[in-house]
């Protein structure tokens, strides 16, 4: 007869989870920030992410069809 303890800490090679019944994380936001990657001679100008929200804010203001920035 084997120990309890040695069959709880036993693994199986494979686990087959059901996600048919998982229900959505109410607790996850409900829109993620956008991740952009800068090539290397753009980061060296901007220093860190509000520099370059920044930069674009200002790009944004001077173009004849953008929206406004709601923030």
């Amino acid at each position: 007869m084997k120990n309890t303890q040695d069959t709880e800490q036993e693994l199986l090679p494979e686990y087959n989870f059901d996600y048919s019944k998982a229900k959505i994380n109410r607790f996850a936001p409900k829109k993620s920030p956008i991740t952009v990657t800068l090539d290397a001679d753009i980061a060296e100008v901007f220093k860190d992410s509000e520099a370059v929200n920044r930069a674009l804010r200002a790009i944004l203001s001077v173009l004849p069809n953008s929206r406004p920035y709601v923030g």
